[in-house]
C-alpha cells in the first residue's frame, strides 16, 4: 500500500490532484468556519500543508512570505509542525541557554 502511495505522489497527475485538493480545502475552509465547531482550524492547515508539500510555486511564495513577515511565518511553521521549524526552535533554545547560565 505504501509503495502505491509513493508512486502516486511521485507522478505528475498525483501531485496535481493533491495540490488541487489542498487548494479546494483552503477555499472551503471559510464556509466550514461558519459552522459550529473547530472545522476551519482543521481544514485550512490540511489544505495549506498539502499545497506546500506538493507545489513548487506555493513553496516559493511561502518562502517570500516568511522573508517579509518572519513572525507570521514562524506561526505557520508551528501550525504545520514543520521539521525545519522544530530545528530552528531547538537551535534558538540552545543559543539562549548558555547566555542565561552565564548571567546567573
Amino acid at each position: 500500500m505504501r509503495r502505491r502511495w509513493r508512486s502516486f505522489e511521485a507522478s505528475d497527475g498525483g501531485r496535481l490532484t493533491l495540490v488541487v485538493t489542498g487548494i479546494f480545502l483552503m477555499a472551503i475552509s471559510p464556509l466550514i468556519g461558519a459552522l459550529p465547531g473547530p472545522g476551519f482550524i482543521i481544514v485550512f492547515p490540511l489544505g495549506l500543508g498539502m499545497t506546500l508539500r506538493y507545489s513548487k510555486l506555493a513553496k516559493r511564495l511561502y518562502v517570500r512570505f516568511k522573508r517579509r513577515w518572519p513572525k507570521h511565518g514562524s506561526w505557520v511553521d508551528w501550525g504545520l509542525r514543520r521539521a525545519s521549524a522544530k530545528r530552528r526552535a531547538e537551535l534558538e533554545k540552545a543559543q539562549v541557554a548558555p547566555s542565561i547560565d552565564s548571567a546567573g
